[in-house]
C-alpha cells in the first residue's frame, strides 16, 4: 500500500519524480485505485450522499455535504485532490492531480475540464521523469466547459475562465480570461483590459 503522507509531502516539494523511484512506483499503486472506485462512480446511478462518499474515498478527504458531482469523472490518482464547500463538478472532468489541485470554495467547474498538474521532462534521455507543479483555484471561480488548465496555475477568487480555454498562467482575481493560451479579457464589473 502506497504511504499517502510520504507521497504527498515529496509532491508538495515539486522536486522531479524520477523514472524507477518509489514514489513514481506510487503513481502505479494509486491509479489501480483510482480506476477502481472512479468505476464505481461512474458505472451505475448512485445518490449525491453515495456520490459525496465515494469522491471521498477518492481523495481520501471527507468532502463536505455541499459538494456535487455530476459523473463520469476521471482521475489517475485522486489522492491530492482537495475541495472546498459548495463545490460543483460538472460530467467528464479529467484530475491528472499528482502535483496537487485545490479547488476553493463555491467553484463551478464546466463539462470535460482537465486539470494536468505533470510535465515530461523535456530531455528525451530523462522524458519518462516528470515535474508535478500545483493547481491552485480560488474561491466563487466559475470555470467553463472544455477549458485545460496546466501545471503551476493559480486562478484567483471570483474568476471566470471562458470554454474552451487553455490556461498557462496564472488569473488573476475577480478577472474574466479567454481563449488559447487563456488571457484576461475584462475584470468583473465592466472595466476592460
Amino acid at each position: 500500500m502506497a504511504d499517502i503522507n510520504k507521497f504527498a509531502e515529496y509532491m508538495k516539494t515539486q522536486k522531479v519524480v524520477e523514472c524507477g523511484t518509489e514514489i513514481f512506483e506510487m503513481f502505479d499503486e494509486l491509479a489501480q485505485e483510482a480506476m477502481k472506485i472512479t468505476f464505481e462512480i461512474n458505472h451505475k446511478y448512485h445518490t449525491p450522499d453515495e456520490i459525496r462518499e465515494l469522491f471521498s474515498k477518492l481523495t481520501g478527504k471527507k468532502v463536505d455535504k455541499t459538494f456535487r458531482l455530476f459523473p463520469p469523472i476521471y482521475t489517475d490518482c485522486g489522492k491530492n485532490i482537495t475541495v472546498g464547500k459548495n463545490v460543483f463538478i460538472n460530467m467528464c472532468c479529467k484530475f491528472q492531480d499528482q502535483g496537487g489541485i485545490t479547488i476553493g470554495d463555491g467553484c463551478l467547474v464546466g463539462h470535460n475540464v482537465t486539470f494536468a498538474t505533470l510535465n515530461h521532462d523535456f530531455n528525451p534521455e530523462n522524458r519518462a521523469s516528470l515535474h508535478p507543479s500545483p493547481i491552485q483555484i480560488g474561491k466563487n471561480v466559475w470555470i467553463g466547459s472544455d477549458v485545460t488548465i496546466l501545471p503551476g496555475v493559480t486562478v484567483g477568487d471570483g474568476a471566470v475562465i471562458g470554454a474552451g480555454s487553455v490556461v498557462t498562467k496564472n488569473v488573476p482575481p475577480n478577472s474574466i480570461a479567454a481563449g488559447n493560451p487563456c488571457r484576461v479579457i475584462r475584470y468583473i464589473g465592466g472595466e476592460n483590459v
